[in-house]
């Protein structure tokens, strides 16, 4: 199998080309120093809310819904990996708890909507969104 395509950085503006990685030498330590701040000032999973208890909840409602939504309706088949709160609770208990703000999705699917919500992967963060 021949080398991975030379493919240009990810930071914007670079025209370094890298092979096997998105950022160029110069903008690798950006990225995980961003991303070392960002866990420095986030709260743990569980002052989240994300406990035990949740833990039990998740694990039942996946076993309930074993397919990713998002993917179904896409005409895709897909096992779910996350549970996600539709409208993002924001730290309020009862939306957390509220299983009919729960859906089933895969890991990749997840990941993209908690992204436009909050900001992630260069979106304008919604007004207000915490992750969900």
């Amino acid at each position: 199998m021949g080398a991975r395509p030379l493919k240009p950085c990810s930071a914007p503006a670079c025209g370094a080309l890298v092979r096997g990685t998105r950022y160029c030498p110069k903008h690798e330590h950006l990225t995980k120093q961003a991303a070392q701040q960002h866990d420095e000032r986030r709260e743990s999973s569980t002052q989240r809310g994300y406990s035990y208890k949740w833990q039990q909840a998740r694990k039942g409602f996946l076993a309930k819904h074993p397919l990713c939504v998002m993917c179904e309706r896409a005409g895709l088949v897909a096992a779910s990996t996350d549970v996600d709160h539709i409208v993002p609770h924001r730290g309020d208990k009862d939306l957390f708890w509220t299983r009919s703000n729960w859906q089933a999705l895969c890991h990749s699917c997840h990941s993209r909507k908690t992204a436009t919500e909050d900001g992630g992967w260069g979106n304008a963060k919604a007004s207000g969104a915490r992750g969900g």
